[in-house]
């Protein structure tokens, strides 16, 4: 597999279910080395697209290229050098946590140098691996999803929601293997509905909605270009009053405070007349990845700006 190629490359990719679309012209190229955000409601069709990237599905149309391959017709080759946890992970429940992450491994057709290892830093004991799947909690079976994932060291993780059902104890394990993977060199795909998260890990995100895709951006530029969180508390015991000009920022009351979303740009002017009244306290907060994402999908006619 040449470096020189990018870790996923989708050209105009679309999958139709018969009259339904699960995804329509999609470009997205994902370069190696970073852990790239995948970002969508649900029914926005990022299955859809993991499923082709992975070899589960075949496009309708379009082209798909992961490590330079195609998952379709290059998949025994694909495989080994693909890690992937499902959204909605199924294992047999009469294999034990062992036998399961044997069969996975011959499945992936490669060496599991890290399965040890993984199953250690994750808290899956020899004892807890001689047990029945069917005996593992919805957390134990997500560990496990996650060691068959990252077991063969894969130079590709595609990871649809890794940390449903973890405690906060393993969610930073996995923040720790998420860090290493891209130290390594490791590209990872991670789709998640949990937005600090995405934004604590992801430089670069793309948000797809109704199976087309919306943007494609750097996290730091998507929440920069967004509202900042403006939140006053007023002293005169008045509570909720006319703002003027601001009332246009979506004010929400709580008591004698109010939150304000304030364009970028306009904050300055926006601190200037509203501290012209009883301001007793006063806060200016960066907007997270949430309200940069939420507001595309409150603004349909929201889409990628050069």
């Amino acid at each position: 597999m040449q470096r020189a190629t990018p870790a996923i490359e989708l050209n105009a990719l679309t999958k139709r279910y018969g009259k339904t679309i699960g995804v329509e012209r999609l470009d997205i190229t994902v370069n190696r080395g970073e852990v790239f955000g995948f970002l969508g409601p649900n029914g926005a069709g990022k299955t859809t697209t993991i499923r082709c990237l992975v070899g589960l599905l075949r496009p309708t149309s379009g082209r798909v290229r992961v490590l330079g391959l195609d998952p379709i017709a290059d998949h025994l080759r694909l495989t080994p050098a693909l890690g992937y946890l499902p959204g909605e992970l199924r294992l047999y429940p009469e294999l034990t946590g062992r036998q399961t992450l044997e069969l996975l491994a011959d499945l992936q057709g490669a060496a599991v140098p890290r399965c040890a290892e993984l199953c250690e830093r994750l808290a899956l004991s020899d004892a807890v691996l001689g047990r029945r799947v069917l005996e593992y909690s919805r957390g134990m079976k997500q560990k496990l999803g996650l060691v068959q994932a990252l077991q063969h060291d894969p130079e590709l993780v595609v990871l649809d929601e890794p940390t449903e059902g973890l405690d906060p104890l393993v969610q930073e394990t996995f923040f720790e293997l998420l860090a290493e993977a891209v130290a390594a060199g490791r590209t990872v795909l991670l789709s998640s509905h949990v937005l600090p998260e995405v934004q604590r890990t992801c430089e670069r995100v793309a948000i797809v909605r109704d199976g087309r895709l919306v943007t494609v951006r750097r996290v730091a530029a998507l929440r920069d270009a967004r509202a900042r969180k403006v939140r006053l508390t007023f002293t005169d015991g008045q509570g909720r009053r006319p703002l003027g000009a601001a009332e246009e920022w979506a004010p929400k009351w709580e008591g004698e405070q109010v939150e304000l979303l304030v364009p970028p740009d306009q904050v300055v002017g926006a601190l200037r007349d509203l501290l012209t009244l009883p301001v007793g306290d006063l806060t200016v907060e960066e907007a997270g990845l949430d309200e940069a994402f939420l507001d595309f999908y409150r603004h349909p006619d929201a889409e990628d700006q050069p």
